[in-house]
């Protein structure tokens, strides 16, 4: 049965303080975008700025995009081959940022992890920078898991030359984990540091080209396979946390 009427709480904070926070945008704004009927609580359209919520307890969105009571926006997107992992380019080649609706752009949420312009799959974006250092931090163990495929089928060999630290000259990298696909004609790929062309020079290293890379998942967080390329969402608090968890900040 879908809700009828919304609740609120005497001891949260005002809807249009929490969203005003969270957006970067002015309690006026807000207003308007209240009274568009952009903005749910618990999926019933919110009219009155002063009531009081509890993020932690309901579910309140702007745009479908989840709010949060700490301010932070976590959003996973589903990045297309020729779209640069970044909040913006001088050159004016769409971007990450680009891809996102205006009022969350003024969030400011930073790019968790590089995927170079050729690359297609997962990319998370978050305004939390504590978050966004742990993830892409070695220690923190964050690992980043890729399909690919080659022009010349992997081998044996290769998965053992990725099980161990390979010198790439400018850097070695920590040991990862391939699987073979398909006779070898494609590979899931595990790496830990994600280095600028990490996995292309890796495959180089051991004559191969990567004809095609995909990013299905950040540590705990896996791509959601039903987002369209482009598309993107706002997660899920149990993703949140899991992210929290493995960056130790639970």
């Amino acid at each position: 049965m879908e809700a009828t009427e919304m609740t609120f709480t005497a001891d949260g904070r005002r809807l249009d303080v929490l969203l005003s926070e969270q957006s970067g945008l002015t309690r006026s704004r807000i207003a308007s975008l209240m009274e568009e009927g952009r903005v749910t609580v618990d999926g019933i359209a919110a009219r009155d700025g002063k009531v009081k919520v509890d993020s932690d307890a309901q579910t309140i969105l702007l745009d479908g995009v989840r709010v949060e009571g700490d301010g932070f926006v976590y959003l996973m997107l589903y990045k297309p081959v020729g779209v640069l992992s970044a909040t913006e380019d001088k050159k004016g080649a769409t971007t990450a940022m680009d891809l996102l609706p205006e009022e969350y752009r003024k969030a400011a949420p930073g790019v968790v992890g590089r995927l170079d312009k050729d690359a297609e799959g997962l990319l998370l974006l978050t305004n939390n920078g504590e978050l966004n250092h742990r993830l892409t931090s070695p220690k923190h163990h964050a690992d980043k898991l890729y399909r690919v495929t080659l022009d010349i089928p992997a081998n044996g060999e290769d998965v053992r030359a990725f099980a161990e630290p390979m010198d790439l000259g400018d850097f070695t990298t920590q040991p990862g984990k391939l699987e073979l696909l398909e006779d070898g004609k494609a590979a899931l790929v595990t790496i830990h540091e994600g280095k600028f062309h990490q996995i292309k020079r890796m495959f180089a290293h051991q004559g191969k080209t990567v004809q095609t890379l995909k990013r299905l998942a950040i540590g705990p967080l896996k791509l959601d396979e039903t987002l369209s390329e482009g598309d993107w969402r706002s997660l899920e608090k149990a993703e949140i946390q899991a992210l929290l968890t493995v960056a130790d900040m639970m």
